[in-house]
């Protein structure tokens, strides 16, 4: 039979296991949250690129149903038809910073990410990754 001194050592954790534990927590958080901003910046821009796309495409579609040549001048307004409705892109003409694309779109030219977008954007892309659509001006 155990006595009753015994018993109470083996019910609980020490105060020394309990920070051991914390320390190795905290360790691990620290090693995956850079990690995590990186993933996250990175979908944005990804996001972002969708965006492009879309407007790339709506921008053919209304220069093929307009009968608009190369060069011509387009607005957000006149490509709205043609965007996916309630999406934060038909709703704004903004990206998810609410940077404006735009505002004025030139058809057979790719259109480009907002200049505060890219910069913010910068250190998880390279110019390769924009690619067709390439670098603000």
């Amino acid at each position: 039979m155990s006595t009753p001194h015994q018993l109470r050592r083996n019910r609980g954790f020490t105060l020394l296991e309990i920070l051991i534990v914390v320390a190795i927590i905290a360790l691990l958080a620290s090693i995956a949250a850079p990690a995590y901003q990186r993933m996250r910046k990175r979908s944005q821009a990804v996001m972002v690129k969708e965006d492009l796309r879309m407007i790339d495409d709506a921008i053919g579609q209304f220069a093929f149903e307009k009968n608009k040549g190369s060069g011509t001048t387009v607005v957000f307004a006149d490509l709205k038809p043609y965007i996916k409705a309630n999406t934060l892109l038909y709703a704004t003409g903004a990206d998810l910073f609410g940077n404006p694309f735009g505002p004025t779109f030139t058809v057979s030219t790719y259109p480009y990410p907002p200049s505060p977008t890219y910069e913010a954007l910068k250190d998880v892309t390279d110019t390769a990754f924009w690619s067709p659509f390439g670098t603000p001006p």
